[in-house]
């Protein structure tokens, strides 16, 4: 599991610092979003010039639209649950397959109010990357009961500073 930390940064911040680090590596990205609804591809093309950077974003909040739109296997969702690490690995490949990006994040999470189990509270999120030619990585966080807009807030600030982090391993030692 990878940790990332977001601080105060505002998400127009973060996604401007992932537009500046996809850019200068001339790297393109792709969203792959349950919880977040679509808030990390509408930061980042709130920024005028995204779209050399942004290829497309996917909004897949039933089961149904992960399995049609990413390919994510009914029976991983039916195994793992839909909030889970090996679904989220999923999206993101399936995101990265379906798309010209060089890497693409997912997020899928329960934001609440309800929804939650003690094995899956209300607040956990969980992330992927998925870059081409290297291994795809996970990272999962429980930002707590916070409220429906603030659980969905912080998975969309976390995953810009994930994906802008995670860009750095495109270059070449």
């Amino acid at each position: 599991m990878t940790s990332v930390q977001i601080g105060d940064m505002s998400l127009q911040a973060l996604a401007r610092e992932l537009l500046d680090a996809a850019s200068s590596l001339g790297l393109l990205v792709a969203t792959a979003e349950s919880c977040t609804g679509g808030m990390v591809a509408a930061a980042i093309t709130d920024i005028a010039g995204s779209s050399a950077v942004l290829d497309c974003g996917f909004v897949t909040y039933s089961n149904e639209a992960k399995s049609a739109m990413l390919g994510v296997a009914p029976e991983l969702i039916a195994e793992h649950g839909a909030v889970s690490e090996p679904v989220a690995r999923a999206m993101a490949q399936g995101a990265l397959g379906k798309s010209r990006a060089d890497a693409a994040v997912s997020i899928t999470g329960i934001a609440g109010p309800g929804g939650g189990s003690r094995e899956k509270p209300v607040g956990l999120v969980h992330f992927a990357i998925a870059r081409r030619g290297a291994p795809t990585v996970h990272s999962a966080q429980t930002f707590g009961d916070l409220g429906r807009h603030e659980v969905r807030l912080i998975a969309a600030r976390y995953s810009l500073k994930f994906l802008s982090t995670s860009l750095a391993q495109f270059i070449e030692p």
